[in-house]
């Protein structure tokens, strides 16, 4: 480089540094220094000509006021006019799109040269900067002075497609999963109250009128041993019976009518055996479990069926689960149930659905719902209060996709499927069971598709947007053919 022109850099940067400086601080050396440049033969570097059509109008002195049309200040000055390429971008310059005005000025450049060229990218017509579905042949404005943004002929793949930049991807936070069979469950949570099991209820009664000579010392709430005593008692009836026994023996009928009156098979075998009528007759326990409930006392009078005792097993119980009305479509027997009680924290009994009783409470609007569970050590005592959950489903594998991928309208399922390179596809689906997190899908997608998951509303509402700027486009050129071929 010559020492001239090396100069001359150097001034015509000073030159511009020092113009900046004087133009902000109201002073008034410019042309002054300007002609000392041009005395020395530098000439200054020409600024940058303004291109592209007028978008706003700034003030004159650089303040952040701007008008769409002319205006001027307090002070008569005219606002400044700021062109198309004075416009500040703040995209990166690898992933920068043009800004509306921009892409108009390149819409109609490209307009142009497809009149002279025949160029492959044909404007189809222009759409509003601001979503509305508003749509225009030609380059217009809008009521703030926006350009309308073209929409090209390359740009529309066909069908429902969307493209999207990558770095708008990126910054809205698109994320993608694969499509895949799994198990779709959705638990049940309804409350369940712990019963005792019917068939596992037994009451000690006599069938004659009786006396009670003595009780055992048992109370309710002791657990009992099958076989063991529970009551004395002396009867009338009974003891005629054995007597009529003692004086027969081997007579069928009077062994029959002791054993019609409840009598134990081992203490009719001791009056044979002993051939004596005893005083009392010993009632023992028919069952293990648990004394639900006593109501013998000694000395007492027992008319014929008057309970003594009722003893109940534990060792397996029901809870019963009330299922409302709109879930039971769910609910199969042999379904598995997790039982939670308040007893036991943090720990989860597991049980099968039994039996779904054929009637819905018209007060509740609920179906109880029969489950059986183990209970060898006793964690669970009769009318305890349950959290049941109740696991829906068959168990096989289904195509699902994440609950969050599904755009559900009311009327319509969608899934945006994603076709890579920022392309992606908005498609009805029909679905199926709704899980916790996932969502069986009947139709509409297949295994090892990619569905969007995150930031799906905005894919899909440019969808809808791209569709109904299409339909209207369509419409007008349907009407400009009917003109064309003469028809009102």
């Amino acid at each position: 480089m010559s020492r001239a022109a090396w100069l001359a850099g150097i001034l015509a940067a000073f030159a511009a540094g020092g113009l900046g400086y004087v133009a902000g601080h109201g002073g008034n050396p410019v042309p002054a220094f300007a002609a000392w440049v041009h005395s020395r033969g530098v000439a200054a570097p020409p600024p940058a000509k303004a291109s592209g059509p007028v978008i706003y109008y700034q003030d004159p002195d650089g303040r952040p006021v701007y008008s769409a049309s002319q205006m001027a200040t307090e002070d008569g000055r005219l606002f400044r006019a700021v062109h198309a390429s004075e416009d500040v971008s703040f995209e990166d310059a690898e992933e920068a799109e043009p800004s509306p005005t921009e892409r108009a000025a390149q819409g109609m450049a490209q307009g142009e040269a497809g009149k002279g060229a025949g160029a492959s990218r044909r404007i189809l017509y222009y759409r509003n900067p601001m979503g509305l579905p508003d749509t225009s042949p030609s380059p217009k404005k809008d009521s703030m002075g926006m350009d309308y943004i073209p929409v090209y002929a390359g740009d529309d793949e066909g069908g429902d497609i969307v493209t999207v930049s990558p770095g708008r991807v990126q910054r809205t936070g698109v994320r993608t999963e694969t499509v895949d069979r799994r198990v779709v469950a959705q638990p049940v949570h309804v409350p369940g109250t712990v019963a005792l099991d019917e068939r596992r209820v037994t009451v000690v009664a006599t069938r004659s009128d009786a006396y009670v000579d003595h009780v055992e010392n048992i109370t309710t709430g002791d657990r009992v041993r099958k076989g063991q005593a529970l009551v004395h008692v002396y009867s009338p009836d009974i003891n005629a019976a054995a007597a009529q026994l003692i004086a027969n023996p081997g007579f069928d009928g009077a062994r029959r009518r002791l054993q019609n009156l409840n009598v134990s098979e081992s203490v009719i075998d001791e009056i044979e055996r002993a051939r004596k009528v005893p005083m009392a007759i010993t009632w023992a326990s028919p069952r293990d479990g648990l004394v639900l409930q006593r109501n013998a006392v000694e000395g007492m009078k027992a008319a014929a069926g008057d309970i003594l005792f009722r003893i109940g097993d534990i060792s397996t119980l029901w809870v019963l689960a009330d299922v409302p009305e709109r879930d039971l479509s769910g609910i199969k027997v042999g379904q598995t149930a997790t039982v939670r009680v308040r007893s036991a924290p943090g720990r989860n009994l597991s049980g099968k659905v039994a039996v779904i009783y054929p009637q819905v409470s018209p007060e509740t609007r609920t179906t109880r719902v029969r489950i059986e569970l183990p209970n060898p050590d006793g964690t669970l005592l009769p009318d305890m209060y349950a959290d049941v959950d109740i696991a829906t489903g068959d168990g096989r594998p289904v195509v699902a996709v994440p609950s969050d991928a599904v755009i559900d309208t009311g009327e319509r399922q969608v899934v945006l499927i994603d076709r890579g390179e920022g392309r992606f596809e908005p498609r009805a689906v029909t679905i199926g069971v709704r899980g916790t997190d996932y969502t069986e899908i009947r139709d509409g997608v297949a295994v090892g598709d990619r569905v969007v998951t995150a930031a799906n509303f905005l894919i899909d509402a440019e969808s809808n947007l791209k569709a109904a700027l299409q339909s209207l486009a369509s419409a007008r050129d349907d009407r400009q053919a009917a003109k064309a071929g003469g028809m009102p």
